[in-house]
């Protein structure tokens, strides 16, 4: 598959206040991917960590219902301030997860969640950098989602994942694929280092993560249920 040259699929203006993560390279690749899903008016999506709530409002811009969840409550405000100015109807709430949505039930599951790999093993529990931060493999959240996702969508429907090829592709299809889930790779860009990957770059190298490359692949990965 050859890597894609990333163009705006988010809205152009965004309120995105400091603490909560900015569209970025990640979000327009998963963006990219969510335009190929089919949606309509009778299509519930569900957004794992929304931050500012670009993918949401791109979900209901197609006509679908949508539920995005974050556990920051500045990033839920912030989604809901941006939902408003964009007269999109979008349900924005508190929570951890699949926790916020207790008893629901999902066409589409996306998710950007934070995948960096860091050198502190637990996330932070406030400030900007839990929007990234993701322990040593960069896999607290992504696995958490993909245990997680299965269990809220209905049959057929969609698990939207991207992260980092730092955190290991395989790792995830072979964990979504273990909960009976059909998956693939179904985008792929390469994108340059940013500040908080330059930062640690020998970390990274030092624990194997890393060799000589100057850029880092992002992924989507398409998970459907059976």
């Amino acid at each position: 598959m050859t890597p894609q040259t990333l163009t705006p699929l988010v809205p152009r203006f965004l309120l995105a206040p400091p603490g909560v993560y900015r569209p970025q390279h990640d979000t327009r690749l998963l963006a990219r991917a969510l335009d190929r899903e089919f949606m309509n008016s009778a299509t519930r999506v569900l957004e794992l960590g929304t931050g500012s709530g670009a993918l949401a409002l791109e979900a209901a811009r197609r006509g679908a219902r949508v539920t995005a969840v974050d556990i920051s409550r500045r990033a839920v405000l912030t989604a809901r301030l941006n939902a408003l100015i964009a007269r999109r109807r979008v349900k924005v709430r508190h929570g951890d997860l699949t926790g916020a949505v207790a008893g629901q039930s999902y066409d589409l599951v996306i998710s950007n969640p934070p995948y960096v790999p860091s050198p502190e093993a637990r996330p932070p529990r406030k400030g900007a950098a839990r929007a990234w931060e993701a322990g040593h493999d960069g896999r607290v959240l992504v696995d958490r989602i993909c245990d997680a996702a299965p269990a809220v969508l209905r049959p057929a429907g969609v698990l939207l994942v991207v992260h980092s090829g730092l955190c290991g592709v395989d790792a995830t299809l072979d964990r979504l694929a273990g909960a009976g889930m059909a998956v693939a790779v179904t985008d792929r860009a390469m994108v340059p280092f940013g500040p908080v990957l330059r930062s640690r770059l020998p970390w990274l190298r030092r624990m194997g993560l890393l060799g000589e490359e100057l850029e880092e692949e992002l992924v989507v990965i398409r998970a459907e249920h059976s």
